[in-house]
């Protein structure tokens, strides 16, 4: 399969859209620890990330969990879960960085090479 820059990009930003989503979720949970009836929100690195075929995503969303999005489970808040889930989050966040990282570099490498 030929390699495709506008493809690469376009998953690294769809990643990057499903960090974010998953850190205002947890951000929210936290705010609301203490309203009473909050139900709390999360959303699903494997639900998302599971449809793509490279064992990078497909290893990563099972490692980082399965809930589906925005589930309203009804059950309390749990401040260490949350903040545990901020920690999973930020280790996503860094592997997507370097994952795009590497690719602007073998861009970089073979521009400077057909010189």
């Amino acid at each position: 399969m030929p390699f495709s820059l506008s493809k690469e990009i376009d998953h690294t930003h769809f990643v990057m859209d499903l960090i974010g989503a998953k850190q205002k979720a947890v951000s929210t949970n936290l705010a609301n620890i203490n309203t009473p009836g909050y139900v709390r929100q999360d959303i699903s690195f494997e639900q998302h990330l599971g449809n793509y075929n490279k064992p990078l995503e497909t290893d990563l969303s099972r490692k980082m969990g399965s809930v589906s999005l925005a589930r309203q489970d009804g059950h309390d808040i749990n401040m260490t879960e949350e903040l545990a889930a901020i920690q999973k989050n930020a280790l996503f966040y860094t592997v997507a960085t370097r994952r795009i990282s590497k690719v602007l570099e073998e861009i970089k490498t073979v521009t400077q090479l057909g010189r």
